[in-house]
C-alpha cells in the first residue's frame, strides 16, 4: 500500500486535472455555440423552378442548386447507401462515435509516412454540425466545438431529421446540392429512378466531389462507387448478387434530356423580373418556389423559328455586309480559326474558312479540320451592302462575293444522296432585330414570345422593353374610337387633301397617303384595308384628338398627347402592349392584362398565386349530372361594347382578304388583322389574329434607322406572321369568328356602302348594329350628293394639333 498509494494518488490527481481541464474546455467551446433546435425548423436554400404550361422545365434561379427532399419521400436504398459510406454506426451512437474515432486514429498512424491523407471520423451528425453552424477550417479547436454541438443536436432533433438534413444540405460537385439536385445533374433522373450503381456513386462523393468525377476521373470514381457498394453489402443493406450487377454498370454522366426543357430565354427572363418585383430576390433565389408559367413550348419553338427565319430573309435581301474575319488560308488555317471568336448568336451555324475558289463553289474549311464547299446559287444572295439599306450588283461567281482566308457563318445543307463534299450556304448574323409574341385572347396569357435574334448577343428583349411607333398598326383604333360614337363600317369619308393648322409660326401639316394618291369617297372599311392616311386623319379630326388618346389609354396603348398625328401612330408603345390591345378586341371588348405566371406554389405546394383568383366554389365538386362544368363569373371590365369590337374586327379580316395583309390570306383560314410602318420605314409591324389567338411581329433596327426602299409591315413583319400561324394551326380544322348576339350581318355594295343595286360589282357581308344597317340600294355616287350619299364632308375643326 505504501509503494502503491502515490501511484494512486497521482492518477486520481491527474484524472481530476483532466477533468477540471474538460469542464473548463467544454465550458469555453460550449459558450457561443448555436441552438441546435433551430434546426427542427430549418429550411435550406431551395432553388425555384420555372415550368411552361406543358410542364417542362424553363428555368432554374437558386444561390444554391438545391431541391428538398423530405427524408420520408426519398428511397430508402438511398439513405442506406449514405450510412455506410459515411457513418455505419450512425442509429448507434449520440452525435460522436468513438469507435469509428479510434478507428481512424489508428488508420492515420498506420499511414504514417505515407503521404496519404488523413481519414476523418465525423459521424454524419458532425457533418450537419460543420455544414450549418461552424466553418470549414482544420483546426483542434473546430473539431471539439464540432463535436460538443453534435451532441446536443443529437438531443435536439431526431434521427431523421438528421439524416434529411443532411442529405439535402451536403454538396456533391457540378453545383448540386443536396441527393435530389445530384441525381438530376450528373443522371437527369430522380430519386427513385436511380439505379442501386448511380446511389452508390452519389454517397461516395461527399469525400470530394472533383477527385470523383466520372468525366474526368472514371477509374477514380468506380473505385469509389465499389467501395460503396462494397461498405452496403458488409452492412446487409444487399445481396452479392445485387453488388456484382451494380460493379457491373459503368458510371457514365447523362446530359438533360431536351425534350423535357423549355428554351424560351426571353419569356423566363421576363418572368424572373415579375417574380423578383413581387417576391424580392430572397424569396425567388432561396425560396424553392415552384412556378407554372403560360409558356406554350410548342408554340414558342415556331415563334422563335418563324422570327429568326423572317428577320435573316430581310438581311440577305438586303446585301452582304462581309466577311466576319480574315484568316490566313495558308498555313495552319484550322488552328486560325479556332482562334477566331464567334460572333453572338451563330448558332446553329457554323464559322469557316474560305481556302479556294472556283467557277462554281468555293472550298471551306472548319476548326476541326473538316471541309465542304458553297455552292455559288447559296451565296448569289450575297450584293454589296448600300448606305440606307440599298444593295449593289449582283454577283456573277464565288470570287465577286468572297476571298481566299474570309471566315464567314455557314449553314449546312441537306444530303441529296449524291457523293460529293458536304455543302453549305453562305449566312451572316443579321443586323435588323425584331420581335414577336402570341397571346391568348381570352386571358391574356402570353403563349410565346421571342425578343430578338439571340438571347446570348443580346438580353434586351424588344417585345417589352422597346418603345416604337406602330404607324398605321394604330389605326384601327382610330376607327373603333369612330364605330363608337355612331359611325358604320360602311359610312363614307372623303380620301381627299387636307391641310391642317399647326399654330403660329409652324407650317401647315398636310399628310399624305402611301400612294401619294386620293381616292375621293371611300367607306371607312376601305379606309382600314388599304390603310389610308388621309381618311385616318379627317376622321380623327371629326373625333377630336381627345377621343384618340383616351382609346389609346383604354386599351393600354399608351398615354399619348392630345395631338392629331397620334392617329397615324406617332405615339410610342411597345408590341406587347399592342398586341394585347388587338385581344380585347377579338375577345368582345373585355380587358386584358399580360400574364406570365398561372400559378406559384410555396416550398410545401401551397397555392400562394394565382393567375385567375375568381372563387369558385364548385370546381373541387363532382360534376353535376347534366355534365355541364360551373360558370364562372365574368369580372373583368369592358375596354368597349362587344358590337363595336366585333365590327372592327370583322373590318379586320377584310385587310387579309383583300387589303395590306392580303399576303396572309394564302393560309384560307378565318385571319384579321393590320399592317404598320412608321415614316421612312423605321418600324415594321403585322398585330393579327384568329378568333383564339393573336400574334404580334415587329421588325426594325435598335438605332431606329430605315429599313429600305418600300420595305412596310406587309413584306418585312406579315411573312412572320403568317408563318407562325400557319404552323400554329398545324392542321386542325378552321374556327369562324364568334359573332355577338346585337350584331346584323348585311349584303351591301362594298364600293358605295349601301344594300347591293342591279349594277353593284363587289358585294360583302358587312356588319352592323340594329338600326344602323342601309335601307336602300345604290352601287354609285349621286353627282354632288355628299350628304345624300353619306359622305362626311363637314368642316375641318380649327385649333392647335
Amino acid at each position: 500500500m505504501r509503494i502503491l498509494a502515490p501511484s494512486v494518488s497521482a492518477v486520481l490527481a491527474l484524472a481530476v486535472i483532466g477533468l477540471v481541464v474538460a469542464v473548463v474546455a467544454t465550458h469555453r467551446y460550449n459558450a457561443g455555440l448555436p441552438h441546435p433546435e433551430a434546426l427542427a425548423a430549418y429550411h435550406p436554400p431551395t432553388l425555384t423552378r420555372l415550368h411552361a404550361g406543358d410542364g417542362r422545365l424553363l428555368a432554374e434561379l437558386a444561390n444554391e442548386r438545391r431541391i428538398f427532399v423530405p427524408v420520408d419521400a426519398m428511397p430508402e436504398r438511398l439513405v442506406e447507401a449514405f450510412v455506410s459510406s459515411e457513418d455505419q454506426r450512425f442509429y448507434e451512437h449520440r452525435g460522436v462515435d468513438p469507435v469509428g474515432i479510434a478507428r481512424a486514429v489508428l488508420q492515420n498512424l498506420a499511414n504514417l509516412g505515407s503521404g496519404r491523407r488523413p481519414v476523418g471520423a465525423s459521424s454524419i451528425t458532425q457533418q450537419v454540425a460543420k455544414n450549418f453552424f461552424l466553418s470549414n477550417d482544420i483546426s483542434i479547436e473546430r473539431k471539439i466545438r464540432e463535436a460538443l454541438l453534435a451532441l446536443r443536436i443529437e438531443r435536439a432533433i431526431s434521427k431523421q431529421r438528421i439524416v434529411e438534413l443532411y442529405l439535402n444540405q451536403i454538396y456533391l460537385g457540378r453545383r448540386a446540392y443536396g441527393v435530389a439536385a445530384a441525381a438530376l445533374n450528373y443522371f437527369d433522373k430522380s430519386l427513385d429512378e436511380l439505379t442501386l450503381s448511380e446511389t452508390a456513386f452519389l454517397a461516395g462523393l461527399p469525400k470530394a466531389p472533383s477527385r470523383y468525377n466520372p468525366a474526368t476521373a472514371p477509374r477514380a470514381a468506380h473505385a469509389r462507387r465499389d467501395y460503396v457498394i462494397e461498405r452496403m453489402l458488409e452492412d446487409g443493406y444487399i445481396d452479392a448478387a445485387g453488388a456484382e450487377a451494380a460493379r457491373a454498370e459503368t458510371v457514365a454522366i447523362r446530359p438533360p434530356d431536351p425534350s423535357r426543357r423549355a428554351d424560351a430565354p426571353w419569356f423566363a427572363e421576363e418572368a424572373r423580373r415579375i417574380l423578383v418585383s413581387r417576391y424580392g430576390w430572397d424569396a425567388l433565389y432561396d425560396g424553392g418556389l415552384s412556378v407554372r408559367t403560360t409558356l406554350d413550348s410548342r408554340l414558342q419553338a415556331i415563334v422563335d423559328a418563324a422570327l429568326r427565319d423572317g428577320l435573316a430573309a430581310y438581311d440577305r435581301r438586303h446585301g452582304w455586309r462581309g466577311p466576319v474575319a480574315a484568316v490566313d488560308a495558308d498555313g495552319d488555317w484550322a488552328a486560325a480559326l479556332a482562334e477566331v471568336p464567334p460572333p453572338p448568336g451563330l448558332a446553329p451555324w457554323r464559322l469557316a474558312v474560305v481556302l479556294g475558289l472556283a467557277e462554281e463553289r468555293a472550298e471551306i474549311g472548319f476548326a476541326d479540320g473538316t471541309r465542304g464547299e458553297i455552292p455559288f446559287a447559296q451565296m448569289a444572295w450575297a450584293r454589296p451592302w448600300r448606305e440606307n439599306q440599298r444593295v449593289g450588283a449582283a454577283p456573277g461567281r464565288p470570287g465577286d462575293a468572297l476571298a481566299v482566308g474570309d471566315a464567314v457563318a455557314v449553314e449546312a445543307l441537306p444530303e441529296d444522296g449524291e457523293e460529293r463534299a458536304p455543302r453549305f450556304a453562305l449566312r451572316q448574323i443579321p443586323d435588323v432585330e425584331g420581335a414577336a409574341v402570341a397571346l391568348d385572347p381570352h386571358t391574356g396569357r402570353v403563349l410565346a414570345m421571342s425578343g430578338g435574334w439571340s438571347f446570348g448577343g443580346s438580353q434586351f428583349n424588344r417585345a417589352t422593353q422597346a418603345t416604337r411607333q406602330p404607324g398605321s398598326a394604330f389605326k384601327p383604333f382610330v376607327y373603333l374610337a369612330a364605330l363608337e360614337n355612331g359611325y358604320t363600317p360602311a359610312d363614307i369619308v372623303m380620301d381627299a387633301p387636307i391641310s391642317i393648322d399647326q399654330g403660329p409660326g409652324l407650317p401647315r401639316w398636310e399628310p399624305r397617303n402611301y400612294s401619294e394618291e386620293f381616292y375621293g369617297p371611300t367607306t371607312l372599311r376601305r379606309g382600314v384595308e388599304k390603310s389610308r392616311n388621309l381618311m385616318t386623319v379627317r376622321l380623327a379630326n371629326r373625333l377630336g384628338p381627345t377621343r384618340i388618346s383616351e382609346i389609346g389609354r383604354r386599351f393600354g396603348i399608351g398615354d399619348f398627347p392630345e395631338v392629331l398625328s397620334m392617329a397615324l401612330g406617332a405615339g410610342e408603345t411597345t408590341l406587347l402592349q399592342l398586341t394585347a390591345a388587338y385581344g380585347m378586341i377579338v375577345n368582345g371588348g373585355r380587358r386584358i392584362e399580360p400574364a406570365f405566371i398561372e400559378r406559384i406554389q410555396d416550398r410545401y405546394g401551397r397555392t400562394i398565386e394565382r393567375r385567375d383568383g375568381r372563387a369558385c366554389a364548385l370546381c373541387a365538386a363532382e360534376l353535376p349530372a347534366d355534365g355541364r362544368p360551373p360558370v364562372l363569373t365574368e369580372d373583368r371590365p369592358r375596354v368597349t361594347d362587344p358590337a363595336s369590337a366585333f365590327q372592327i374586327a370583322w373590318v379586320l379580316k377584310g385587310v387579309v382578304e383583300r387589303g395590306t395583309g392580303v399576303r396572309a390570306s394564302r393560309l384560307g383560314r378565318p385571319l384579321a388583322g393590320k399592317t404598320g410602318t412608321s415614316n421612312d420605314s423605321f418600324d415594321a409591324w403585322f398585330i393579327g389574329f384568329s378568333p383564339d389567338l393573336v400574334v404580334g411581329v415587329f421588325v426594325g433596327f435598335d438605332r431606329p434607322r430605315t429599313l429600305g426602299p418600300r420595305q412596310t409591315g406587309s413584306n418585312v413583319a406579315l411573312p412572320v406572321f403568317a408563318t407562325i400561324m400557319e404552323a400554329a394551326a398545324g392542321g386542325a380544322p378552321a374556327m369562324p369568328f364568334r359573332i355577338p348576339a346585337n350584331v346584323l350581318m348585311v349584303r351591301i355594295d362594298a364600293d358605295s356602302g349601301l344594300l347591293p343595286a342591279p349594277q353593284s360589282e363587289r358585294i360583302i357581308v358587312e356588319a352592323f348594329k340594329p338600326g344602323t344597317e342601309p335601307t336602300r340600294a345604290g352601287a354609285v355616287f349621286a353627282a354632288g350628293g355628299g350628304d345624300e350619299a353619306g359622305i362626311d364632308e363637314s368642316p375641318l375643326d380649327s385649333g392647335l394639333y
